[in-house]
């Protein structure tokens, strides 16, 4: 029954992420809002309802999430990939990390050590990883213009993988 119920509030937090994004607007991406960290390595703590919101705050714009942690070995092979690929589409795509069950100063390392230029959140307790139904790092999720989630990766995300998704929604 406990496992039931975890699966069930997955869902329903997936479906109010959805909820929360749809839109059809087509501004161009914003480089900051009230909840989007201005800098990458800032690292506020972030909550499932809180994540929410700045996924509300984006609609209308592309956005790549990214949960990850500085322990995770996929992480480190996916990071330079993302890294590069958040520095093409900048403008174009929102790029968002949520680090879990971390250190900050680890985590900044991470951030520093692989040149990442977007804001990460950080989510010690896991409660957005867990809110989204995924067991553990790294996920990658793809939510285009209206908010729909069109892609999801579990396990390291390959450099080729990520630019076919963003190429087919003409985003690179």
């Amino acid at each position: 029954m406990p496992f039931r119920r975890g699966v069930l509030s997955g869902l329903l937090g997936l479906a109010v992420l959805a909820g929360a994004c749809t839109g059809g607007s087509t501004t161009p991406p914003r480089a900051s809002g009230p909840l989007l960290p201005t800098s990458a390595d800032a690292l506020p703590a972030f909550d499932l309802a809180r994540f929410q919101k700045l996924m509300t705050e984006l609609k209308g714009t592309p956005v790549v999430v990214n949960i990850w942690a500085s322990w995770c070995g996929p992480c480190t092979s996916e990071a330079p990939h993302l890294a590069s690929i958040a520095r093409e589409t900048a403008g174009k795509v929102q790029f968002v990390g949520v680090d879990i069950q971390d250190k900050r100063p680890a985590a900044r390392g991470f951030i520093a050590k692989y040149g990442w230029t977007y804001p990460s959140v950080f989510d010690p307790d896991q409660t957005i990883l867990n809110g989204l139904g995924f067991l553990g790092p790294p996920v990658t999720l793809l939510f285009d213009r209206t908010g729909k989630r069109v892609f999801v990766w579990s396990g390291a995300v390959t450099d080729d993988i990520l630019r076919t998704e963003l190429r087919s929604l003409g985003l690179i």
